[in-house]
C-alpha cells in the first residue's frame, strides 16, 4: 500500500509538471525571451510546488532520469525504479491529454506546434548536439539533486526550492536548443500527443531524450558516489 501511495504521488507530480511547463510553452511559444523566462519559471516552480506537496510522500522524483541515479546509488530497488518510471510516463501521458483536451475545447493555438514537446531545431536537426545537450544538462541538474537530498550534506528544508532553480537554470540554456527534457517522462506525453495529433517529428525523435538523460542520470550518480565517498 505504500508503494502504490508513491506511484499515486509521482503520476500526479509528473502529470502537474506536463501540464503547467508544456502549458505555459504552448501558450508562449518560446520564441523570445519572456517566453524563455515564463516557461523556464514553470517548470521550475512546479517542481518547487511538488517537492512540498509529494515530496514526503514519493520524493518527488516526477522524473525517471532522477529515479535512475537514486537507484544506481542504492536508494530503491529496481522493482521500485521500474514502478516509478510506469508512472511517471502515465503522468506525462495524462498531463499531456489534459493539455489537448483544454487547447481543443477552448481553441486556443499551440504556439509550439508540438504541445510542447522536444526537438532538434534549435541544433539545426544535430542528434549529437542535441544529445550532448541533454547528457550535460540532466548531468548537472541531477547531480544537484543529489548533492542538496544526501543525508551527509544535512541542507535541510530547502533542497525543493535549490532543486527548483536548477532545473530553472538549465532550462535557460536548454529551451533555445532542444527545449529541455532532463526527463524522459516529460519528453514521453507530449510526443505521443503531437504524433496522435498529426505531428510525427517529436515521437521520432523521442530516443534522444530518452537516451540522453539517462546517460547524464548514470554519470550524476558515477561522480556523486565518487564525491560522496571522498568525504571524511
Amino acid at each position: 500500500m505504500t508503494n502504490i501511495r508513491k506511484y499515486v504521488a509521482e503520476v500526479i507530480g509528473t502529470m502537474t509538471l506536463v501540464l503547467i511547463g508544456c502549458g505555459t510553452a504552448m501558450l508562449t511559444g518560446c520564441e523570445h525571451w519572456s517566453g524563455y523566462l515564463a516557461t523556464a519559471f514553470a517548470f521550475g516552480l512546479t517542481i518547487v510546488g511538488m517537492a512540498y506537496c509529494v515530496g514526503n510522500i514519493s520524493g518527488c522524483h516526477i522524473n525517471p532520469a532522477v529515479s535512475l541515479a537514486v537507484f544506481l546509488n542504492g536508494g530503491m530497488t529496481g522493482a521500485e525504479f521500474a514502478g516509478y518510471a510506469v508512472s511517471q510516463c502515465i503522468g506525462s501521458l495524462l498531463g499531456a491529454f489534459l493539455l489537448m483536451i483544454i487547447f481543443g475545447l477552448g481553441g486556443v493555438a499551440d504556439a509550439t506546434g508540438g504541445f510542447g514537446s522536444n526537438g532538434l531545431a534549435g541544433v539545426n536537426g544535430s542528434i549529437p548536439a542535441g544529445l550532448l545537450t541533454e547528457v550535460l544538462l540532466t548531468f548537472i541538474f541531477i547531480l544537484t539533486i543529489l548533492g542538496v537530498t544526501s543525508k551527509k550534506a544535512n541542507h535541510g528544508s530547502f533542497g525543493g526550492v535549490v532543486i527548483g532553480f536548477t532545473l530553472v537554470l538549465v532550462h535557460l540554456l536548454g529551451i533555445g536548443l532542444t527545449g529541455t527534457s532532463v526527463n524522459p517522462a516529460r519528453s514521453l506525453g507530449p510526443a505521443v500527443v503531437a504524433a496522435i495529433s498529426g505531428n510525427t517529428e517529436p515521437i521520432i525523435q523521442l530516443w534522444v531524450f530518452i537516451c540522453g538523460p539517462f546517460i547524464g542520470a548514470g554519470l550524476a550518480a558515477f561522480v556523486h558516489k565518487f564525491l560522496e565517498n571522498d568525504k571524511k
